[in-house]
């Protein structure tokens, strides 16, 4: 349930499987509406009052779009490619981006296999030919896979599972990628090659990399001289990737003896050369359709859409790091500590900000903890800003504040499996606060400064610093008492044994501290601080 006590509104506005959807139907927290085929008018109306968005290729989610978004939260794209996303627009808003890479995986590496074949041996051709009611074998003759050279451009999940499937079929694999150690490459059976090497030796190419600046075009007519004459050319990636009219012309010189498409620069391509030309087969962006896909791709991204609603990062996020279910594990108790240190940070700050330093001590430094540098940053930045704060642009919005953000690890933890150690520098004074989980799960304060604490954040807290003589924790609690304000717990720590040095008491309350009652504690002789901090 939303902050409001309303329902989350998630918004679907292309055709998802039921099965996906059946989780959102039945969360008694989320009010689901599905409306297909929406004008952009529509869309800008609709989207207005959302929390949630999920989508397929279809709808494209512009800035214009994200503009009119006044409560979306997560956009969940039920497939791999999120090119008619604005992403960078999602990220400045603070809304993430997640999609289901995994989900078509299969499809997707079996769709290549059947265009790549059907290309192999003219099966389309051929197929319409018998039922024209001609019979030209002569005609279709195709060549064998076996002893072939395979060139993948990509070696991502699709890219793998394909290399899998030609090493059964007999052929060579070659790839380029330059996100590929030799070692991966090894364990996949595949020789690691630049992009000239692979245009040079493949006798069938197919692309699987998403659509970027530095991808599109990235088959053009320069590239293409540069194939084994006869290659034939797969592209179930993204349109865009293969610049079409270079390879139409390819073809038609007859350097490339064939090719299949599923994905085009346009979709509908209805001003695409390659359409006329026989020896180009083409589907209508069918990778990923498949009824078992399409039922992977809706489950998964619903959920994530779920966990977003819920606090939870998303597994799949694109705008934010993507994290393994097993570091998630690890991690997800600490995103909760992580976030109140930064809150508690935030309320007792004095004077501008100008930077914070991490240290991820003891266990946490085996694991990449850039997450809960994001959730530190989000509850030291949401309390005193009136933009929205969260796990994907809390560091945009820090770095548009001038924050120095430093993070390191350590595997010194002190006493501790685990440590978070925390310092906020402003213009005036450093303070750092450490924290740990104690049970794996309940966060607990274990250091303010140089004063060794124990205490649970959370709640009401009154903290104040005073010099430490007789007295001074009753004439607090006196005052408080007199204003009705109860004590629920008293945590003091000292940096010195003995009276006579400086102490910090936090004092855990059941109700509100007024400004009056506040100030009358500043008056005590001997308290110098006291500030209220609320998690």
């Amino acid at each position: 349930m939303s902050d409001t006590g309303r329902k989350w509104r998630v918004l679907v506005t292309d055709k998802l499987a039921e099965a996906g959807l059946a989780a959102l139907r039945e969360s008694p927290d989320v009010e689901l509406v599905v409306k297909t085929g929406l004008g952009l008018d529509e869309l800008l109306q609709e989207i207005e009052h959302a929390d949630a968005l999920l989508v397929r290729s279809a709808t494209k989610v512009t800035a214009e779009v994200l503009e009119a978004a006044a409560r979306l939260q997560v956009i969940g794209r039920a497939g791999v490619g999120v090119d008619n996303i604005d992403v960078e627009a999602a990220t400045r808003r603070g809304v993430v981006v997640c999609n289901s890479p995994e989900g078509n995986t299969i499809a997707a590496a079996e769709h290549t296999w059947a265009l790549l074949l059907a290309v192999a041996r003219n099966i389309p051709a051929a197929n319409a030919s018998l039922k024209a009611g001609e019979w030209k074998r002569s005609a279709f003759v195709g060549v064998e896979l076996l002893n072939k050279a395979l060139g993948v451009i990509g070696l991502g999940k699709i890219g793998a599972e394909v290399a899998a499937r030609a090493r059964a079929f007999g052929m060579t694999v070659l790839a380029h990628d330059p996100f590929v150690s030799a070692e991966q490459a090894e364990r996949l059976g595949v020789e690691l090659v630049d992009l000239d090497d692979l245009l040079a030796r493949s006798d069938f190419i197919t692309v699987h990399v998403p659509l970027t600046k530095d991808t599109r075009g990235l088959l053009n007519a320069e590239t293409l001289s540069r194939v084994k004459p006869g290659v034939r050319i797969i592209n179930c990636a993204r349109g865009g990737v293969v610049d079409e009219a270079a390879l139409a012309e390819a073809v038609e010189s007859g350097r490339v003896a064939g090719a299949g498409l599923d994905v085009f620069e346009q979709e509908p391509p209805t001003d695409s050369p390659l359409l006329g030309l026989d020896r180009v087969v083409v589907t209508p962006h069918l990778g990923a359709s498949t009824a078992e896909a399409q039922v992977k791709v809706a489950v998964d991204v619903s959920q994530q859409v779920l966990d977003v609603l819920h606090g939870r990062p998303a597994r799949s996020a694109v705008n934010v790091m993507p994290v393994s279910a097993e570091t998630l594990r690890t991690l997800q108790p600490y995103l909760e500590l992580a976030e109140k240190l930064g809150r508690f940070h935030a309320q007792l700050a004095e004077g501008p900000m100008t930077g914070a330093e991490l240290v991820f001590a003891g266990q946490l430094a085996d694991h990449d903890t850039q997450l809960l540098t994001r959730a530190f940053l989000k509850g030291l930045l949401e309390p005193i800003l009136d933009i929205p704060v969260n796990l994907v642009n809390a560091l945009l919005v820090a770095e548009g504040r001038g924050l120095k953000i430093v993070e390191s690890r350590s595997r010194e933890s002190q006493d501790y499996l685990s440590l978070i150690i925390s310092k906020v520098i402003t213009d005036g004074e450093e303070r750092t606060i450490a924290g740990t989980l104690f049970g794996h799960r309940e966060p607990r304060v274990v250091r303010m400064d140089q004063y060794r604490m124990d205490f649970v954040p959370s709640g009401i807290m009154l903290v104040s610093m005073h010099i430490d003589k007789p007295g001074m924790i009753g004439q607090v609690g006196t005052i408080l008492g007199k204003h009705s304000i109860n004590i629920a717990g008293m945590h003091v720590g000292r940096a010195q044994a003995g009276p006579g040095g400086r102490s910090v008491m936090v004092l855990a309350l059941d109700n509100p501290v007024p400004d009056e009652v506040r100030r009358l504690l500043l008056e005590v002789d001997g308290v110098m601080t006291a500030q209220v901090v609320e998690l």
